[in-house]
């Protein structure tokens, strides 16, 4: 080889070792191994406030996979992205995506549903999402622009239906649901994105208050505090508070379901107890692994869905589950109303933490609380929110108090039942209509019915007035006798029952030139008695006319729309179950039963009519449970009056009350 060409050679081997070192070469810019951020989108640059974001990332058809476009299931996955670019802390943020494409959402990465349901869930009118584990969003300033502390991502995965492939599916808006702030209407950006920037509401006036910690306590139908009393490395000692908040509300026999949501267990429980004691759970999983030595025999539960219940009234005092105040009512919490003592419940329990939470401060309650009675309303609760520690008074009996380590309050509020799906109904007649209105087919649902032998859907037959005292097996002859002798149609698949435990009958008793009276009466078709019951009844026009109620209590509760408040009198609380009639093998069974006349003036109610519909009430509720009311009242003829006066309605009043303590 030629001297030239071999120096040419040498430079380019040179050459290429100069560049391999120059770009193997790290360079020291100060910021060690971090990795500089790409740049924000422009208007989350612009926002000086809360910025939401959604960003639709892809879909794929699932099976089955049908011709019918409307009928076509697509799975979808997404990205929700909570920011805070303005100047305060955001606590507890809320968030609403307005789904609308019959969407089902099945994970939600980073948050939890409000109303403290599971997964998966129907979401296609919208949902309300918030943070968990990340429930607070710091300042920029706070934290030097760190987005792990300013920022929340929520990654879902859901099932759609009725779109075409093309289509791309986005919600129709997005906003932030804590109070205080305003969101206009959310942009697109492209076809898979959209974003808002929340800010404070400047015409909300917010109330000077001393700078806390934590969010205040909200207000709510019924409010749970889970206050953390004691604390250790791997464990802690927790009391859960249940107030009844709602004059209104109540719970019988209360079942309460959490989640955990980090592996925790209980070890003890003192007030209440769990349904099931199985330490297989925790020997074959995470806490057996790390808890080697611990004795899971003597575990109060594994579960991570545990079902919670009051302890009855004999274990109040005992020893090792009762001595605590609010303790073993049997599940009962009453309305404020009836008695402010028994509208608390309080238990505690002794929580068993897993790592990596394996340090005092490390604590997190569970998620997801839902809570149930027997026949009472329907409670949808919110995500725990972190709020100042309660405060008690000091154990020693001195004049001092003692704090929480840490304090969360989950809030819960009473949901009105859905068409065919309450727990109780109501009957109307009146002396000027020999038929009763029953209650409505299917007014506590038909869901566990055979829908081939009655019809969900029909209009209940009228009924004579002594077929409100036998059960629905029993009325079919007579409901066919009653249409043949008023010449009433009866359809070839009869209607179904009303599938109620419990149903109201209310009569318009009288009709008179200074007044009219009603008769209410309660029916208990269930196995087991009420005790302590209480019925509300909501009046518009009748209202003011209220004079007395003869064999209950009653109370006027006007801040509550117009509501007459009714209890059993002392030695008559309880609606007893039904039982067996007289000759069990041809008799039917006997509901449990309560009634009063209740008396109406005409002095307040001008131009009040009865014979129209006027002295029916337009909600009634059972045991804080809302009623199912009949479609229409019965038919009177203007010209029917009664020819009763007030002292003769006094004298069955009496008679009444005489029968029902004898």
């Amino acid at each position: 080889m030629k001297p030239p060409l071999r120096r040419l050679l040498l430079l380019l081997l040179l050459l290429t070792l100069f560049i391999i070192v120059c770009y193997g070469q790290d360079y020291d810019d100060g910021g060690g191994d971090d990795v500089k951020p790409a740049a924000p989108p422009p208007a989350q640059e612009d926002c000086n406030g809360i910025f939401l974001s959604y960003t639709f990332i892809s879909r794929e058809k699932e099976l089955p996979k049908v011709k019918n476009v409307s009928a076509q299931a697509w799975a979808f996955r997404s990205v929700a992205t909570i920011l805070n670019a303005g100047s305060e802390e955001l606590k507890s943020w809320k968030m609403y995506i307005g789904f609308q494409h019959d969407e089902i959402l099945v994970s939600a990465d980073g948050a939890v549903l409000m109303d403290g349901g599971d997964f998966p869930v129907a979401v296609g009118n919208g949902t309300y999402l918030s943070g968990n584990p990340m429930t607070d969003l710091k300042t920029s300033i706070d934290t030097a622009g760190d987005y792990e502390q300013i920022q929340a991502k929520v990654e879902m995965k859901g099932t759609m239906f009725g779109l075409r492939p093309k289509a791309i599916p986005m919600p129709k808006t997005i906003r932030l649901e804590n109070d205080g702030y305003k969101c206009p209407a959310p942009r697109r950006h492209g076809t898979s994105a959209m974003y808002v920037c929340c800010k404070r509401d400047p015409k909300l006036k917010l109330k000077k208050t001393k700078k806390i910690k934590f969010l205040p306590r909200q207000n709510g139908d019924l409010s749970f505090s889970y206050d953390v009393l004691q604390a250790y490395g791997g464990s802690y000692l927790a009391q859960v508070t249940i107030d009844n908040n709602n004059p209104l509300g109540r719970l019988d026999h209360w079942n309460l379901t959490w989640e955990w949501m980090r592996g925790e267990f209980i070890y003890t429980m003192r007030g209440a107890y769990t349904h099931r004691k199985d330490p297989s759970e925790c020997i074959y999983g995470p806490a057996g692994n790390y808890y080697k030595d611990l004795d899971f025999s003597q575990v109060m539960n594994c579960q991570k869905k545990p079902i919670i219940s009051d302890l009855p009234a004999e274990k109040a005092e005992d020893e090792k589950v009762g001595k605590l105040p609010y303790c073993c009512r049997n599940g009962s919490l009453l309305p404020p109303l009836m008695d402010e003592s028994k509208a608390r419940s309080i238990f505690q329990l002794q929580v068993y933490k897993l790592p990596p939470d394996m340090n005092r401060t490390a604590l997190n309650p569970p998620q997801k609380w839902q809570i149930l009675g027997v026949l009472n309303p329907n409670y949808k609760c919110g995500p725990p929110i972190r709020v100042d520690p309660t405060e008690f008074p000091d154990p020693s009996g001195l004049q001092a108090t003692s704090s929480a380590i840490a304090s969360w309050q989950v809030v819960c509020n009473i949901t009105r039942p859905k068409i065919k799906q309450s727990r109780c109904c109501v009957s109307f007649s009146a002396y000027y209509n020999d038929s009763v209105v029953p209650c409505n087919t299917c007014s506590c649902g038909c869901e566990d019915m055979d829908t081939n032998t009655c019809n969900p859907n029909a209009q209940a037959l009228l009924l004579p007035a002594e077929a409100l005292l036998v059960p629905f097996a029993n009325r079919t002859d007579k409901a066919k006798a009653w249409a043949k002798l008023k010449h009433t149609p009866v359809p070839k698949t009869l209607p179904c029952p009303d599938n109620c435990g419990v149903s109201l009958n209310w009569h318009i008793n009288a009709d008179y030139k200074s007044g009219w009276t009603a008769r209410i009466t309660l029916f208990n078709w269930q196995g087991f008695s009420f005790e302590d019951w209480f019925a509300a009844i909501q009046m518009k026009k009748a209202y003011p006319g209220y004079e007395n109620v003869y064999s209950f209590n009653g109370t006027r509760l006007p801040e509550l729309n117009n509501t007459l408040f009714f209890q059993g009198l002392p030695g008559l609380n309880y609606l007893v179950a039904e039982t067996n009639g007289s000759n069990p093998k041809s008799d039917p069974r006997v509901p449990g039963k309560q009634q009063s006349v209740v008396s109406f003036t005409k002095k307040q109610t001008p131009g009040i009519n009865i014979q129209r519909g006027d002295g029916f009430p337009t909600k009634v509720f059972f045991n804080g449970e809302e009623c199912e009311l009949p479609t229409h009242f019965p038919i009177g003829n203007s010209g029917h009056k009664s020819s009763f006066s007030l002292v003769v309605v006094l004298l069955i009043s009496a008679l009444t009350f005489l029968v029902m303590t004898d």
